[in-house]
């Protein structure tokens, strides 16, 4: 994979302002709309996106210095290395779901096992230091349902429990859950089967899910949408800049990469953004303005336009 870095045109020290410039000056000039069946130009400019979005981010762009094309499972990484150094011997077990104050649960949607199967790149670090990975059993008992904005869906979440004997636990839930996610939480001392959060995540007044991507709508003025402009569109984990070419129609639907949702118990795994213009007209138009808009009129209605 091409060194992000690279991509942009930048040196590994560049700070915030020039990546943002770089992006910009790539984004104008690879965006499909300005290259029409230029299929080099969609696939660099889909690079572009790729190398903008994780360098952007403070932290992705920490594991990415750190770990190079391996940056998404950083997480994953970093706590494995850490279980190698507390168990240098004998089998051990590992989660990559969300822990609670008491006991490390585990992750599932819909009701399937915890990710992690053999052959990735966790099980071959275990197996060089002579550890065995091995998926932990759930065997729930007990369903509580937990409710989160999209936004906590989005980030994570933690709730405070109050189980039977007035004991209360803390349990984080992992980010990328959806509706009817559930979250296995064992028991502390393993004389019960512990428990399950099913989650639902309620509607957004601006974005909607399918699975991983997010759809929504942005307002384009119409000299905007005429002219083509560069507009700012707020999105789950910031405000990213999304170029607006010429003589953009209401409607035209723009794929912005890397800017969904992320995968459950894959943190390095994220949807798309499908943003969809919708041209607003002006409103208390000027005796001259409208002059101009009737000439553009009759110019057009001439040639056929």
């Amino acid at each position: 994979m091409p060194n992000y870095y690279d991509v942009l045109g930048i040196p590994r020290n560049a700070d915030a302002r020039e990546i943002r410039q770089a992006f910009r000056k790539l984004a104008r000039q690879h965006h499909p709309d300005v290259n029409p069946g230029d299929k080099t130009a969609e696939g660099k400019f889909k690079l572009i996106n790729e190398a903008h979005t994780v360098l952007s981010e403070t932290d992705s762009r920490r594991k990415y210095d750190r770990y190079g094309d391996n940056w998404a499972q950083a997480d994953q990484l970093d706590q494995a290395a850490a279980q190698a150094r507390r168990q240098p011997t004998g089998p051990t077990t590992f989660s990559w779901s969300a822990p609670s104050r008491e006991a490390p649960p585990s992750a599932t949607s819909g009701g399937a096992g915890t990710s992690g199967g053999g052959g990735n790149i966790f099980e071959q670090l275990f197996r060089n230091i002579g550890q065995d990975i091995r998926r932990p059993a759930s065997t729930p008992t007990t369903e509580y349902p937990v409710a989160l904005t999209l936004e906590e869906a989005f980030q994570g979440a933690t709730r405070v429990m109050e189980l039977t004997g007035d004991r209360r636990i803390e349990v984080k839930i992992p980010p990328g859950v959806d509706n009817a996610s559930k979250v296995h939480i064992p028991a502390g001392g393993g004389k019960d089967a512990g428990f399950n959060l099913v989650v639902s995540v309620r509607p957004h007044p601006t974005f909607q899910r399918k699975g991983r991507d997010l759809y929504r709508e942005i307002d384009v003025s119409l000299e905007d949408a005429i002219l083509g402009a560069e507009v700012t569109v707020p999105t789950l984990s910031g405000r990213v800049a999304l170029t607006i070419p010429p003589e953009t129609q209401n409607g035209q639907r723009f794929r912005m990469a890397r800017q969904g949702m992320p995968g459950l118990n894959q943190p390095g795994v994220r949807g798309d953004l499908y943003t969809t213009v919708k041209v607003v007209l002006p409103t208390g138009l000027t005796a001259e303005e409208k002059e101009f808009i009737r000439r553009l009129k009759e110019s057009r209605a001439s040639r056929g336009g």
